[in-house]
């Protein structure tokens, strides 16, 4: 396991309360979203708040119990501790409501209405999840950048990069030069290939995870002229979270 994911379990072990909002922030409402798919409306929206913090206070007790050679993902490990987190509630609730006509809910890995789950590598989640997984990671480091880089700097790399507007337009809104526009975004951009890093450091369990990022066209190591390729895969990352957020607040 890397040396920044070590560490930061042993903030989560200490109660550091940044690393819990961290990992909160970072993978909350993707477990929101999954457990209230499973519940298939038997569980109301306080029920998988609570459930997705349960989550992932068992995710920093068992975390450091995971066999990597065992092949199992970072989003294959947090999606099998939601899962059995959801059969316990529903367990418990068909106990206390037993002769009632109540069904339990079935999680069973045949389950079509949830990813097969297997943490010793067997079946897989469902490409939607880790789609969700990887974009919620970019989105973290992102969010890293924004917060210690300058407002000017970041603006400019938002609207020259994410939003993909001409250089002339996002120099006139912001009342500089091009050139200086090219300058923040390069500073931007830098210290966003060193955040991701950081970020892919702390959730991922095997070569695979870190795969990701060149699969998606995000090279942290790039070669001379690589800098535009990045900003376009980038760009491309960051409009798929952003639509995909949008339907979620229209649904």
């Amino acid at each position: 396991m890397h040396d920044l994911t070590t560490r930061f379990v042993g903030r989560l072990r200490a109660r550091d309360p940044q690393a819990w909002f961290e990992l909160w922030e970072t993978f909350g409402p993707i477990l929101r979203a999954q457990l209230a798919r499973w519940g298939r409306g038997r569980i109301g929206p306080e029920t998988v708040a609570d459930l997705s913090q349960e989550t992932l206070t068992a995710l920093s007790t068992a975390i450091d119990r995971h066999d990597p050679s065992k092949g199992a993902r970072f989003s294959t490990w947090l999606l099998a501790i939601a899962k059995y987190t959801l059969s316990d509630e529903m367990d418990k609730r068909y106990a206390q409501k037993r002769g009632g006509g109540i069904k339990p809910l079935s999680l069973s890995p045949q389950d079509d209405d949830g990813p097969r789950l297997d943490v010793e590598g067997g079946e897989r989640p469902d490409q939607e999840y880790e789609a969700q997984v990887f974009e919620a990671k970019v989105d973290a480091a992102l969010r890293q950048v924004e917060r210690s880089a300058g407002f000017e700097d970041f603006e400019a790399f938002r609207q020259r990069v994410l939003e993909g507007k001409g250089g002339r337009s996002v120099a006139a809104a912001l009342g500089t030069s091009e050139a200086t526009i090219s300058r923040r975004a390069g500073r931007v951009r830098d210290a966003l290939r060193g955040a991701l890093s950081d970020v892919f450091s702390k959730y991922s369990f095997t070569e695979e995870d870190w795969d990701e990022l060149p699969r998606n066209g995000l090279e942290l190591n790039p070669k001379k002229g690589q800098d535009a390729s990045f900003d376009e895969a980038l760009a491309e990352v960051w409009l798929r979270a952003s639509r995909r957020r949008q339907q979620k607040g229209r649904s």
